[in-house]
This record gives structure tokens, sequence and C-alpha cells, in this order.
């Protein structure tokens, strides 16, 4: 089931109307049998795969607490089924597609990706680290350990959500206010506007071009189509978050913020800590800074900033283009540490602002090919039509009205925080507000046809 489908807003809503008719008690089985119904829907084949991980880090964490001199070998086991799990199902073709380029013994297997298996696999990763650290007390109900690592509205695509902040909504659980459930069905229906009539209507323009490099040529044809995929990865991954940290919210749990406007960052520096917020906090609480961090030296940093980021960008995807991207963005953010130092991690308000934020997103952009082309032949024909002359923009008028409308209503939330002033307002400011979401979501939307989520693949 897709979020933006009508059998996932029917299955959302018979879940939500049992979690408040069963008593207290009742309402984690629930959520749990929901969350592997949703996941079963998709194949249900991988729940027992799903199981064994949720089981094998549920008795490590314990084992853990019991027996703190076996901590580290425990740790290690842990991380060592999570890592067996992904690099199995995500990696194991990528390795025996290098071996066959070196005329080596390889063998490939017809794997199918479990759905959501990177997003769940760093958030039991963090619970083991945590719990080794001392950080957080191992959970003693495999029923609540369950809960955490399959509940369904970030299951598929995050955010990763910390431990501690997910067992303390649940241990420490309140129904909803009137503030949140008010918050969570604007962030729902906020998210599916953002998926339905922007990320998907670029998603058309972006998709053709990709899909067809060799059919194009000149720079005004690739930079369009590079921004059609730039608008459509970021509409698309932040529409997701908005639904999943909303309908989070009507069942009394809080998500935190992953994505605060990265396109208005004015180094990458800044736009990594504004994109993809969960990850990018996870990365450096439990790669950058284990490495040493900056805490050893300058070339040391820009080791561990390099290696942080080619892993991240592994992460994403079993393929050259993703180490490349990360490559490309660890690369950056050294460069920007040399140049700019302290001040690359913060924004620039300036009258250099807007120069700085338009040089920022062409160069995410550029790294948007890397992260999007298919083939390296791609990537290559793509980055060389980027900077040659002629061709024609792929985007219509209305496109370009719609880039212009989100650009008006971002630097209004950067400035003026305009979704907390709208939850606040009164309902005659609020009315026409949603009717103004409803009708883009009508005139815009794609409605024909329901287009998958780009980060489900991850």
């Amino acid at each position: 089931m897709l979020f933006n489908t009508a059998p996932f807003f029917l299955f959302l809503f018979v879940v939500l109307a049992l979690f408040y008719a069963l008593p207290p008690r009742f309402r984690r089985y629930l959520l749990v049998a929901a969350s592997y119904f949703f996941y079963a829907s998709w194949n249900w084949r991988f729940i027992p795969l799903l199981l064994a991980l949720t089981a094998t880090d549920f008795a490590a964490a314990i084992w853990m607490e019991r027996a703190p001199e076996r901590k580290r070998p425990l740790l290690i086991l842990g991380l060592s089924a999570n890592l067996g799990f992904l690099g199995f199902f995500k990696y194991y073709n990528f390795v025996a597609w290098n071996l066959s380029a070196l005329h080596l013994p390889h063998h490939y297997l017809k794997i199918i990706l479990p759905l959501g298996i990177s997003f769940h696999t760093f958030q039991s990763m963090s619970y083991l680290v945590d719990v080794y650290r001392g950080e957080q007390e191992a959970v003693r109900d495999p029923w609540d350990y369950a809960l955490f690592i399959c509940f369904f509205p970030q299951l598929v695509a995050g955010p990763i959500v910390r431990a501690r902040n997910f067992f303390h909504d649940l241990f420490g659980w309140k129904a909803p206010t009137v503030d949140d459930v008010s918050r969570g069905m604007f962030l729902t229906a906020l998210g599916l506007t953002k998926k339905m009539a922007f990320a998907d209507r670029f998603a058309i323009v972006a998709d053709n071009y990709f899909n067809h490099v060799g059919d194009y040529a000149g720079a005004s044809t690739a930079w369009s189509g590079v921004f059609a995929f730039a608008m459509q990865i970021y509409f698309d991954f932040s529409g997701y978050t908005d639904m999943a940290i909303g309908m989070a919210l009507l069942f009394g749990f809080h998500f935190p913020e992953n994505f605060r406007r990265p396109y208005l960052a004015t180094s990458l520096t800044d736009f990594w800590r504004r994109w993809h917020i969960s990850l990018s906090s996870w990365l450096r609480d439990y790669l950058y800074i284990p490495l040493g961090g900056s805490r050893r030296g300058t070339w040391n940093t820009y080791r561990n900033l390099m290696i942080t980021m080619v892993l991240g960008g592994l992460w994403h995807g079993a393929n050259w283009r993703f180490l490349l991207w990360g490559a490309y963005h660890g690369a950056i953010l050294s460069i920007e540490r040399v140049v700019l130092g302290a001040r690359a991690a913060h924004s620039d308000r300036t009258w250099r602002y807007p120069l700085r934020a338009l040089f920022t997103f062409a160069m995410a952009m550029i790294g948007w090919v890397f992260f999007r082309a298919g083939t390296t032949r791609d990537l290559a024909q793509i980055l060389a039509q980027m900077f040659t002359r002629g061709g024609v923009s792929l985007l219509e008028p209305w496109h370009w009205g719609l880039a212009g409308l989100a650009l008006a209503i971002a630097l209004a939330e950067e400035h003026a925080s305009l979704t907390e002033r709208f939850l606040e307002a009164p309902v005659w400011v609020q009315t026409p507000a949603l009717t103004l979401m409803l009708f883009i979501l009508e005139m815009f939307g794609v409605i024909d046809r329901a287009i998958p989520f780009v980060y489900f693949q991850f």
C-alpha cells in the first residue's frame, strides 16, 4: 500500500478507529499487527526475516545489560546480524557484478530488496549502540521493541527515530491534544499535496529526461531535466516525511523534523543540516564521531568526512553512482571547511545570501545527476550537456509557477514560521488555506496513477 492511494487511507482510518476503541493495554498489539499487515501487503515472504532481525536485536540488547563483560562481542553480534542482513539483500549482486567486471568467479542471485530495509536496520543498530553506551535501557517486552522497528508510518522511508524518543512516547503515552490532531491532519494533507501535486508532476518530466538522455542535447534541456528531479525528490521525500510525522501524531507519537528547507541553504554543509536530518544526525553520531570526527587534526577530519559521505552514498544504493555521489558531497564539504571554516555550518543572511543560496542549489543539482542517472554513461553525458550551449527547457510555464509558489512558501516559513502561525490561526484563516491546498491537489495532482515514492527503493 502506498501512502498516496485510497486503500491506504482506508487502512489508516480503520486502524485509528480501532486504536481509540480498544482499551489502552491492547493498543500496542493492534499497532504491531497493523504494521505487519502493512508490510505483508507488499511481500509477506519477508515477514520471517523482519521477525528474525527484531528478535536478534531484542535479545542482544538484554544480554548486554545482563552480561556487561560481554557487551562488546554481543554488540558486534547484533551489528553483524543487521549489516549481514542489509549487505546480502542490498549489496550481494553489486559485489558479484564487480567480480564479473574483473573476470573473477561470481554468481548472481535473483534478489528482491525488502521494503524499508535501509531505514529499519539503521534504526535497530542505533538502538544496540545506545544500549551498549548506556544511553538507553534495554527494552524488556518484545511487543514494545517490535513496534519500535515496524511502526508503519515510518517503516518504509523514515524518519530514522531514536529509541529514547520513541519509547518515551510509548511508555509515557498521552492522548493527542487538539493541537496534535490539528497538526497531524495538516501535515498529512500537506505531505499528500507535496507528493501528488508537486513531486509527481515533476517526476513525469524527470523520468522522461533521465530515461531517454540520448534523445536530448544542450544545457537548457539538461538543467531543466535535472531541476525537475531536484523538485521531485525533495517534494517526494519531504511529502512522505510530513505524512509519517502527521500520522504518528494522530497515534500520540512525536517524530523528529526531517527537512528544514534544504534548498535555501547557503553551503552544502548547511544543506546537510537541513536535508534528511535524521540520516545526517545518524551518520554524525554513529559513524563520523566514532571515526574521530574533527578531534584528530585537519587531514583526519577530511578523511572522516569522506568516509562518512561515501558510506552514506552507499547506504542509498548498491551502485558506483551512489558512491560517487557520496564522494562528491564529501569533497565539497571538505573544501567548504577549508574556505569557510565554521561559517560553512550557518546560513548566510547578508546581501550575499541569494547568490550563495543559488550557487549551493546548483551544486546540489549537479550532485543529483550522480544520484539519478541510470548508467555511468548517462551520467557522463548529462554532465557534458549541462556545460554546453543550446537546448530547450523541458518545463512548462506552470511548472515554474509551482516552483515559484514553493519558493515563496519556503521563504515565508524560513523567516516567519508560517506553519506555526497557520496552526495557531483562527478557523477563518485556516479554511481558505486548506481550500487552496485542495485546489492545488485537484488542479495539479497526478491522480490517474500512483507513482511510488523515490525512497521506497532504499
